[in-house]
């Protein structure tokens, strides 16, 4: 490979929510969604030339940073957006919870399919709204959505909006053409605009192909909001940058004058040389970060089942997250997530927080590290809970 994912980078000391989290020493986090790799060459040499500059004031957006937008998703995913559909803000969760601030008023539903990415949860509550779930059904080693149940749901007045996460965290899934489509159908006839968090489109799996949900037809996006960034294929959280696209005017001005009540509407200019970095040279360092997450993921479920069989994996299709029941040890998510930190020194996701009733029995494992690392989080893990279950 062209690009050293192996590296083992000591992140310690670097204001890392990561891994600056955890109190003790020795601890390996593999929990919050940020990878352990150097983000791409031309990425760090886009931010380099620009912090050299010395002065780092206000930024204004350029057209060189809406083509390369436009060309990405136009020749990754056959998806034609148009200049003025875009309005750039600093992450995916302002993004969310403005449109929420701009289609909602207090009192409003919003549904979600648990288990579901957690700040969903806040981005509702925060705006006064309540949370309506359409809990997506468990079979097998994978989810697949109830569509009966949301018909049911989106048929009550108060609901405004569904947000859609497309790939699904944690549950791995590449949503279908025709699962969207359905989606898209029943909120239609239901008057419910799809939000869609599209924030880790790039990371499918081998045979998995990302559709973006507006681009299926001219009718489901005219029902839509697309909420994207390079931040989880590239390691860019930190420098802050996301779009929000729709092509509808009026639905653009509501969310610019949100974007503003909530103060989120300025960049930093190592965000907007990233993105064009990003999305202009990174193709090739982003098939090799893929391919070698999938070995990773192939990795973990070889252990899992010598080591764990009585945990069931998740069958992963996109992310780096990665999904796994637990119910059979006979403790609760909380519980072991507990006993792995503080036993096993390893900080993965209890279940949880991505929805009580449907996240109780898993937890949620990032696997974007060196091989290596994961793999001594992996021997921790199966220590702490052999132990345990053999104890019980």
């Amino acid at each position: 490979m062209k690009y050293d994912f192996d590296k083992i980078i000591d992140r310690r000391g670097t204001n890392s929510y990561k891994w600056d989290t955890p109190e003790e020493d020795g601890v390996i986090p593999m929990w919050v969604a940020d990878m352990d790799f150097c983000t791409a060459p031309a990425v760090v040499q886009a931010v380099t030339r620009r912090a050299q500059h010395g002065i780092y004031g206000y930024v204004t957006v350029p057209e060189a940073y809406y083509q390369a937008t436009i060309d990405w998703f136009g020749t990754r995913h056959h998806w034609a957006i148009e200049r003025d559909w875009i309005l750039y803000t600093s992450g995916v969760v302002p993004a969310i919870s403005a449109i929420i601030k701009a289609f909602t008023s207090p009192g409003d539903k919003v549904v979600v399919q648990q288990p579901v990415y957690n700040c969903f949860f806040s981005s509702i509550v925060n705006n006064g709204c309540e949370i309506v779930d359409n809990a997506l059904i468990a079979t097998g080693d994978t989810y697949v959505m109830d569509y009966d149940d949301l018909e049911e749901k989106t048929k009550d007045a108060r609901v405004k909006l569904l947000l859609l996460c497309n790939p699904h965290n944690p549950a791995g899934r590449v949503w279908s053409k025709e699962e969207l489509s359905q989606v898209g159908k029943i909120c239609a006839q239901n008057h419910v605009i799809v939000v869609s968090d599209e924030i880790h489109c790039e990371l499918t799996m081998p045979g998995y192909d990302y559709i973006p949900f507006a681009s299926i037809s001219p009718e489901l996006q005219d029902r839509c909001i697309t909420c994207v960034s390079p931040s989880k294929a590239f390691n860019t959280a930190g420098l802050q940058i996301a779009n929000i696209v729709t092509n509808h005017p009026d639905w653009r001005k509501r969310i610019d004058r949100a974007i503003n009540d909530n103060e989120v509407c300025d960049v930093n200019p190592f965000g907007v040389e990233a993105l064009i970095a990003a999305y202009n040279q990174g193709a090739d360092w982003l098939e090799e970060l893929r391919q070698y997450l999938w070995e990773n993921y192939n990795v973990l479920k070889q252990y899992f089942a010598q080591h764990l069989p009585f945990c069931q994996v998740t069958k992963l299709e996109a992310t780096y997250l990665v999904w796994v029941d637990i119910k059979s040890t006979g403790l609760s998510s909380d519980q072991l997530t507990h006993l792995l930190l503080t036993e096993g020194k390893v900080m993965v996701n209890s279940g949880t927080i991505y929805g009580k009733a449907q996240g109780e029995g898993y937890m949620r494992i990032n696997i974007a590290c060196p091989r290596a690392r994961m793999l001594e989080g992996l021997k921790r893990m199966a220590h702490v809970i052999n132990r345990h279950v053999q104890n019980t």
